[in-house]
């Protein structure tokens, strides 16, 4: 059995006609709301990030349940339970935020991401913009347990519930957390490395103001400069009152010192960064 190949002598000596490639340029870019969706995704679809999320729940309902088994009648407030609920956050956002930036080069996932997307500011932008909205997402919910259990508790303790916060002090709550956040996150674009940037948001939280504290205890000169140059002496500020005049000013400039100014140098070598 033979098999007849037919040439059409019209085609002979013609190359095959190929579509033409498509140029980087006509290719539509990944908007700002793409990059939302997938940064939001990529909040969640680690082990680390998820477990971070998930214990955030976990600890708000457990540290409730301790104020409710150990705290006596006068501990059942709001008060008692909103600030059990935010130890644990308090420690946990600054860390997602870090990882939320840092996932990129620990897991070798940066190549990737800024082929698809070159320009990396943008990423950055929506890194951050997720970043903040998990945390105040994060927050509320926490804040929402704790007052479940302060109705729990009043009812097992047979008390009336004590509330005692206002909607401001809400809000000092949620900027106080995002400002901790966002100091994680600017570790986290400064040094790229996620050890590094935890252990150096431990020495900023920890460390540094038993520093401060103690110059301003030993040095009364420093103890006026002191809430001039201390951004954690005012976050912490904040879960105590509204600031003032004065105290908005030295928010201000504390997290112009330690914020803006780090994050400022860190995007300009993230931007210039060898990606391998």
């Amino acid at each position: 059995m033979s098999t007849t190949t037919t040439y059409d002598p019209a085609t002979v000596g013609t190359a095959p006609t190929r579509e033409p490639a498509r140029r980087r340029s006509d290719l539509a870019p990944i908007r700002l709301p793409g990059l939302l969706r997938v940064e939001l995704v990529k909040m969640f679809n680690t082990r680390s990030g998820f477990w971070l999320l998930a214990s955030i729940a976990i600890l708000s309902v457990l540290a409730s349940a301790g104020v409710i088994v150990f705290g006596n009648e006068s501990a059942i407030t709001y008060e008692s339970f909103s600030t059990a609920v935010g130890m644990p956050i308090a420690i946990i956002l600054p860390i997602l935020a870090i990882l939320s930036v840092t996932s990129e080069w620990s897991q070798r996932t940066g190549l990737t991401t800024f082929t698809l997307v070159p320009h990396r500011g943008r990423v950055i932008v929506a890194k951050a913009v997720v970043t903040v909205v998990v945390g105040v997402v994060a927050i509320l919910v926490a804040m929402g347990v704790g007052a479940l259990g302060n109705l729990l508790g009043a009812a097992v303790h047979g008390v009336d519930p004590v509330w005692g916060f206002e909607a401001v002090d809400l809000a000092m709550v949620v900027l106080a957390n995002v400002l901790g956040m966002l100091m994680g996150f600017t570790l986290g674009v400064v040094l790229r490395n996620s050890p590094a940037a935890i252990v150096g948001y431990f020495v900023y939280s920890l460390i540094l103001p038993n520093v401060f504290g103690a110059l301003a205890f030993y040095q009364e000169s420093f103890h006026d400069v002191w809430p001039w140059v201390d951004l954690f002496y005012n976050v912490t500020y904040l879960y105590e009152r509204v600031p003032g005049t004065e105290a908005w000013a030295q928010l201000g400039v504390t997290a112009l010192l330690w914020m803006v100014a780090p994050l400022v140098v860190g995007l300009r070598f993230l931007m210039r960064s060898e990606i391998k």
